[in-house]
């Protein structure tokens, strides 16, 4: 086919177009990139010389002439609407922008506190939501009679547990639960690694408790261990110290209380105060690792020694950013998302 004949079924299509969708239609079929003049152009490298002046000329020339009539044929249109029931979408109108996800304050907090322990060579790992209560009870000390375990109000399991998940419990017919804490990991972390070590330990945990702007029954909480020859309370001190610091980017000054944890001893409260915290603030509880927590994952407490510690993701993140009601952490409303 000729240009000639290019040309004249061009211009009467284009005559016949009604809408900006078809006008550009109609361009990507003669200019697109594998339109029929483009197509044409890129052809000329394989004629003669006098044939390739010709016909590039020509084919030049009905380009401009072809991009004129476009651009006239686009004012001719102007800004045309397209009628779908009663409603009119005018289609040269730009498009409505996609809101943006937000990350979950949750979720910045925890990357925040990774960032934070990664950098002093601790490991993240994960553990399981339900748990058996050798893990989350026995093996840290807290046994059935135990009067620590009313602090823990358990969500006990009654369903069927599959067989895979008894047979991974390694006991006969053990209970179930969702974990009240993220301790467990300890001694299952500690039954498989050979120390020394240092972890933390983020996840979902699980109260049978009253829900109020400081309390739920599910939230995060993070446990970190670490555990060598030679661990004493400055070294957890420096840690924790040295944590603070790097999430509120602020000079923080820390204090221990006497406490007590089944799984710790001694025990202690960890109170923060420095930045924006006027006033001592409690924020976590911590302890050297007890003989008998060692003695259950099967290491030898005269060889090794340990701190643990436990604190609230969403109370971190409380304290961050200004929340003063848990409940919004978990509600869905994207009006308190979008301000993370």
């Amino acid at each position: 086919m000729t240009i000639n004949q290019i040309k004249e079924r061009a211009l009467n299509e284009l005559e016949k177009i009604q809408n900006p969708l078809e006008l550009e239609m109609f361009r990507v079929k003669y200019l697109g990139r594998k339109g029929e003049l483009t197509a044409i152009l890129r052809s000329l490298k394989d004629l003669p010389i006098e044939e390739r002046k010709k016909i590039g000329e020509q084919a030049n020339k009905f380009r401009e002439e072809l991009e004129t009539a476009i651009e006239n044929k686009k004012k001719e249109i102007g800004n045309w609407k397209l009628e779908i029931g009663n409603s009119r979408i005018d289609i040269t109108a730009p498009g409505i922008k996609l809101s943006q996800g937000h990350l979950h304050p949750i979720t910045k907090i925890l990357r925040q506190v990774e960032e934070a322990f990664g950098s002093m060579g601790f490991e993240v790992v994960e553990g399981p939501d339900i748990e058996t209560e050798h893990y989350n009870f026995d093996a840290l000390t807290i046994h059935a009679e135990h009067p620590a375990r009313d602090v823990w109000d358990t969500f006990f399991l009654k369903s069927k547990i599959p067989a895979c998940a008894k047979a991974s419990a390694g006991r006969q017919n053990p209970k179930f639960l969702l974990r009240t804490h993220t301790s467990p990991m300890q001694i299952r972390y500690m039954e498989k690694k050979n120390p020394p070590l240092r972890i933390i330990v983020p996840g979902r945990v699980f109260r049978y408790e009253a829900t109020d702007a400081s309390h739920s029954h599910t939230f995060y909480q993070i446990e970190g261990l670490m555990v060598d020859k030679e661990i004493s309370v400055a070294n957890f001190k420096a840690v924790i110290e040295e944590f603070f610091k790097k999430l509120f980017s602020k000079d923080i000054t820390i204090r221990l209380r006497p406490s007590y944890f089944p799984f710790t001893e001694p025990s202690f409260e960890v109170d923060v105060r420095g930045g924006k915290f006027k006033d001592w603030l409690e924020i976590m509880g911590a302890g050297m690792v007890h003989p008998n927590v060692f003695k259950a994952a099967g290491y030898n407490p005269n060889d090794w020694q340990g701190f643990a510690f436990g604190m609230g993701l969403d109370r971190l993140a409380m304290i961050k950013y200004g929340i003063d009601d848990i409940r919004l952490f978990y509600s869905g409303d994207l009006r308190f998302l979008k301000q993370f």
